[in-house]
């Protein structure tokens, strides 16, 4: 359960970025990680054993929207454009006369995937989870689909370490968590929001470009921008701001992984409002983000670490889709050669 607290804690990961971390570090990274993930769900992550910095990727998210609008929509998902093949993995646009959920994205999955082990409901579904990636094209684009391939493998592996910590919080051995890295589903989301004003409606209330929520899968790991928005239910159900931490990474656990751990970890309701001033962004296009959500493969039995019944991550996750308007027709099973149907407007699915 959420606890009482009016401010984010820093996780400090210097110790991983060496070789080879003694024990003694590792197993305080672990009861530190345990503590905030049981109480808050939420924290900072500081000295990540990554390559790139702050700049690097918020470079390459901007990179990817200021392509041209055209290019965008070669590789915009089909539930937006008829004649496109991609349903899981690709660009979704602005939808005009939004209010709240106002934003653009674009989704990249792992860079390759092995037919063979696809369950058969993505064989049998519009909705392949296995679905290749789709990119614009390096006339545009540059290297960014080297560069975006580079950055999901980086974070997949701090996503692994990160549960390895995690496993040994809970009392099991290290590689716990192993079979969760066969096939991995993670999704990396380019997320551009564009300028808003005022931060309040005219009748007062709090405008918002992501509506309050808590993430469905195992864990999350955000690259937020210095224009801010970004906050946290407590337990007084007040919304604690999460301002741009220089350098940092934002972590939070998902309701999966809360059931995984027995309910000892809790997963956060948060929400995006539109900042007053800050709303046009440092260069005026608003605000970006890069969220990176680790997910087990299709394949993967998930249970809790309490024993019990499991479910299959796929079922799970098309459980949870089919009640996002943007999917809901597209996890309904199907004969392999149906075509494409027109799809209608897309709400609340991001």
């Amino acid at each position: 359960m959420t606890t009482s607290f009016s401010f984010l804690p820093i996780v400090d990961l210097s110790p991983l970025s060496h070789p080879s971390p003694s024990l003694e570090d590792q197993s305080r990274l672990s009861k530190e990680l345990y503590n905030v993930f049981a109480t808050i769900g939420f924290a900072y992550l500081t000295n990540a054993p990554l390559t790139y910095s702050h700049s690097d990727v918020f470079t390459l998210a901007k990179d990817f929207f200021t392509i041209p609008e055209d290019e965008k929509m070669r590789v915009a998902k089909q539930t937006f454009v008829k004649g496109n093949r991609n349903t899981y993995r690709g660009y979704f646009p602005l939808q005009p006369g939004k209010q709240d959920n106002l934003k653009e994205g674009f989704e990249v999955g792992p860079a390759t995937h092995s037919v063979q082990t696809k369950g058969k409901e993505s064989r049998r579904s519009k909705l392949d989870l296995n679905e290749e990636n789709v990119w614009p094209r390096a006339e545009t684009f540059g290297d960014g689909r080297q560069r975006l391939e580079k950055l999901h493998d980086e974070l997949q592996s701090l996503s692994s370490t990160l549960l390895s910590l995690l496993a040994t919080a809970l009392g099991k051995q290290a590689d716990y968590f192993a079979s969760y890295l066969d096939e991995s589903l993670s999704t990396l989301r380019l997320l551009h929001y564009p300028p808003q004003e005022p931060a309040r409606s005219a009748d007062g209330e709090v405008k918002l470009c992501c509506t309050p929520h808590t993430d469905s899968g195992i864990l999350t790991l955000l690259h937020q921008d210095q224009t801010g928005g970004l906050e946290v239910l407590n337990a007084e159900e007040q919304w604690v701001p999460a301002p741009y931490v220089p350098g940092s990474i934002v972590v939070n656990i998902g309701d999966l992984m809360a059931q995984v751990s027995g309910g000892r970890f809790v997963a956060t309701m948060h929400r995006v409002r539109t900042n007053s001033g800050g709303a046009q962004g440092a260069d005026g296009m608003g605000r970006f983000s890069v969220p990176f959500f680790f997910e087990p493969g299709e394949q993967c039995m998930v249970r809790s670490v309490d024993g019990g019944e499991g479910i299959l991550y796929g079922q799970h996750i098309r459980r949870k889709m089919g009640t996002w308007v943007e999917y809901k027709d597209l996890v309904e099973e199907r004969p392999m050669d149906e075509s494409a149907v027109e799809r209608g407007p897309v709400v609340e699915a991001y």
